[in-house]
């Protein structure tokens, strides 16, 4: 008998607007606007329990319930053990076995403990957010779940949001999801420039469209509360061409005050490689992202009372694109060189190039 889904319920948050977002919101829309990692943060940005709370249930993590609570405890005692092995660490007592999982991350943010805690909690953190992504990869394969299924199972919890975001107003014109056909991944492994065995990102990808260009930030946010911690934005992955952090602290004068407080200086962005995507219009413009998209597997695993596994994670991961944009860049998406019928023409031409490449035979003379 498999276990019913223990997905644990988010409190109702009010809407943001950007009026009213700080550093900690500045900091959070950044980390998703450049395909940025939270490894290269020196601190957090919690400010009470509360808040701490809401994030673990984000992260499909429910500490009042005794096997959660245990499994975290078990990542915090492995990054612990990891760098007091690896780098004879000092890892203080107070952060090695907290009162609580949450008294950890308030630690990070400054805001409990003494000043020395920030640091090595922030460390701390850091190895935990990667040791819980190898146990989510671990426990996927060991499980009988088809593509389909995590398809399936993130298309409800992310439509469920969409459903959520309509409710309450925001001003979001389309939310819609698709799911790539064996022939577009095909194509799109061998136009990538890695090898056939590449990743593909976008196997499972929705795509928003706000009214104006200004609400494109809130909807980002509301995103981050509801739907997925903004820690697990893959870094490296986004494709960028519709808001630059310059312009950001340009429209909103107020982020201004945060600039010296910022984990990376303002100017980063200008030094960092922008790739794009080859086979876009050279006016295309739009905002691509990759979450890792937390998944709780209760109903293919036994109750928890019943599990007999060593490891109990119930949680994995699942690599899912967002794509988003406001309703006239849409439209001219759809002009000219930007339309998609001639992406796919130019995608298809590079593949064909590239299987025919050296098997052309030459013409004979004469």
């Amino acid at each position: 008998m498999k276990a019913a889904s223990l997905v644990p319920q988010l409190p109702d948050l009010p809407l943001c607007t950007v009026a009213e977002m700080g550093l900690r919101e500045l900091e959070r829309l950044r980390l998703i606007l450049r395909g940025g990692s939270v490894i290269d943060w020196r601190r957090m940005h919690f400010q009470s329990r509360d808040e701490v709370d809401h994030f673990l249930r984000l992260c499909q993590l429910d500490t009042s319930r005794p096997d959660d609570e245990t499994w975290a405890r078990m990542v915090l005692a492995d990054a612990v053990e990891y760098l007091r092995k690896t780098f004879d660490y000092r890892v203080a007592d107070a952060v090695a076995s907290p009162a609580e999982i949450h008294d950890l991350f308030l630690y990070a943010s400054g805001a409990k403990g003494l000043p020395k805690y920030r640091r090595i909690a922030c460390i701390v953190l850091k190895v935990m957010h990667v040791i819980q992504h190898i146990e989510g990869r671990d426990l996927l394969f060991r499980l009988p779940v088809s593509e389909a299924d995590l398809a399936e199972l993130v298309t409800a919890k992310v439509m469920g949001v969409a459903q959520e975001m309509d409710a309450r107003g925001l001003p979001v014109v389309e939310f819609a999801h698709s799911i790539k056909t064996r022939d577009s991944l095909v194509t799109k492994l061998i136009a990538k420039k890695e090898t056939v065995a590449a990743q593909v990102y976008d196997r499972t990808r929705f795509r928003i469209i706000t009214k104006d260009r200004s609400d494109i930030l809130p909807t980002l946010y509301f995103l981050t509360q509801r739907l997925f911690p903004f820690n697990f934005v893959v870094p490296g992955q986004t494709e960028n061409s519709l808001i630059s952090f310059k312009s950001v602290l340009a429209d909103y004068p107020h982020f201004e005050q945060f600039a010296a407080q910022l984990h990376l200086d303002r100017d980063y962005e200008d030094r960092e490689d922008h790739g794009g995507n080859q086979f876009s219009g050279s006016t295309y413009r739009a905002l691509n992202f990759i979450v890792d998209m937390p998944l709780r597997m209760d109903a293919f695993l036994p109750p928890p009372e019943e599990d007999q596994r060593s490891r109990k994670s119930r949680l994995v991961f699942t690599l899912v694109e967002f794509q988003i944009m406001d309703e006239q860049t849409a439209r001219m998406n759809e002009e000219g060189e930007n339309a998609h019928k001639l992406y796919k023409r130019r995608q298809k031409r590079r593949v064909l190039r590239r299987l025919a490449r050296g098997l052309v035979v030459p013409k004979r003379k004469g």
